[in-house]
């Protein structure tokens, strides 16, 4: 089954670190866990119309939270850092933030 782009990208990461690499074409993205490389460079191509040319991805553990009395586990995630290519677009979400 060929999940839709927006079932694969989830919303835009925005911190410090991720803005001041937005200034050198990439872009960081909260993304499905179970999706991979090209289902990530695929959705950002019919989302965005821009041309990828790297995709690195990695898993990141949910952190162990405290409610009262009893503890838990926030879910776990995956993010993805994707790298435009010197031609292509940039994402005007970004645009605005630097």
């Amino acid at each position: 089954m060929k999940r839709s782009a927006y079932d694969v990208i989830y919303k835009p990461l925005v911190t410090e670190a991720t803005i001041s690499g937005a200034q050198n074409r990439k872009y960081s993205f909260k993304v499905n866990v179970n999706a991979n490389k090209i289902e990530i460079k695929m959705a950002l191509k019919e989302l965005f119309g821009v041309d990828v040319e790297k995709v690195n991805t990695m898993n990141c553990r949910g952190r162990k939270v405290r409610y009262r009395y009893s503890r838990g586990k926030k879910p776990d995630w995956k993010k993805a850092i994707v790298t435009l290519t010197q031609d292509s677009k940039t994402i005007e979400f970004y645009d605005n933030m630097y």
